[in-house]
């Protein structure tokens, strides 16, 4: 069932078992809040604008981001409740970003959103891969 943990063997760690089937502790907090999030939004007729979408889309974007690359870096470390709990975060901002984006493709905050993203996970993808690769 590798839909729902995209984690092998050896980061199992990471996952809750729900059921028998293993589920990535964050996409455990992401996806539920996400879609909650999206119906909330979507149900209140919530404007496409606010002035403060940028800033609070980022800062609660952040600490997933954060996370997963501690995460990378000590895979051994981090815990299932603080990957679950940015993992909400990120759904809270996920699901802001993707309301505006399916009303008007490609709005400022899911360009900051994905900028935020590729800064972070890039440089610490390469990082990574170049040690697991050294080792």
């Amino acid at each position: 069932m590798f839909w729902l943990s995209h984690h092998h063997e050896e980061e199992y760690n990471r996952t809750y078992v729900l059921g028998g089937v293993r589920v990535c502790a964050r996409c455990l907090g992401t996806y539920p809040v996400l879609l909650a999030v999206m119906v909330g939004l979507f149900k209140v007729r919530a404007p496409l604008s606010w002035e403060w979408d940028v800033p609070v889309v980022l800062g609660l974007t952040l600490p997933a981001l954060v996370d997963w690359a501690v995460g990378r870096f000590r895979p051994g470390g981090g815990s299932n409740a603080v990957r679950t709990l940015t993992g909400v975060l990120l759904g809270v901002a996920l699901g802001r970003s993707l309301f505006i984006h399916l009303q008007r493709p490609l709005p400022q905050v899911l360009v900051w959103q994905a900028a935020l993203v590729a800064v972070v996970a890039l440089p610490v993808l390469l990082m990574t891969y170049r040690g697991s690769r050294d080792g």
